[in-house]
């Protein structure tokens, strides 16, 4: 397995990683999966800002994805960034998110990020909170019932990680 940036020829893959997860899976509270073409604007628009964007490669083919966005617009959230992490269903439980959210964490770090934060949709998502915690994180809060999904009530669980030096110090990133 190849962790490496996510390209365009990537993007038909990532497309159907996240239009299954949208579809069938209670991770993201989207209810309709974007097309490639939103796909590939969401993604130019977090790296033309210095956001990370990964994925997983096996023999080529793109096993999960993660990326870090800003956490909040305001320009205050700008040391802060959200992670996701997707992978396909064919190779979960394989080692792919563990390996793009330990790179993504080292990849933002390097950037200058000094928070990252995990809203992990559906508080019964464990292998999610469980990979969070193996790679640093905190449980720092869930909020109840805050997605309808499937008919039936959602909830976010909020996870926290410091980067670099965290809070140790003032953030060096530009307003």
């Amino acid at each position: 397995m190849i962790i490496r940036p996510c390209e365009a020829r990537d993007l038909l893959a990532v497309t159907a990683i996240y239009r299954e997860a949208v579809l069938h899976g209670r991770a993201s509270f989207e209810l309709d999966p974007p097309d490639e073409a939103e796909m590939t604007r969401r993604r130019a628009a977090l790296v033309e800002t210095g956001h990370p964007y990964l994925v997983a490669d096996v023999e080529g083919a793109v096993a999960g994805y993660a990326y870090a966005g800003p956490y909040r617009p305001r320009p205050a959230y700008r040391s802060s960034i959200e992670n996701s992490v997707y992978v396909d269903v064919r190779f979960r439980a394989r080692g792919a998110g563990r390996a793009l959210l330990a790179r993504l964490v080292s990849d933002a770090a390097d950037r200058g990020f000094r928070q990252m934060i995990a809203v992990i949709g559906d508080s019964g998502n464990t292998a999610s909170i469980r990979l969070h915690e193996v790679c640093g994180f905190s449980r720092v809060g869930t909020l109840r019932h805050v997605g309808w999904k499937h008919g039936t009530w959602l909830d976010t669980v909020l996870m926290q990680r410091a980067l670099g030096p965290g809070a140790d110090m003032p953030s060096d990133l530009a307003l």
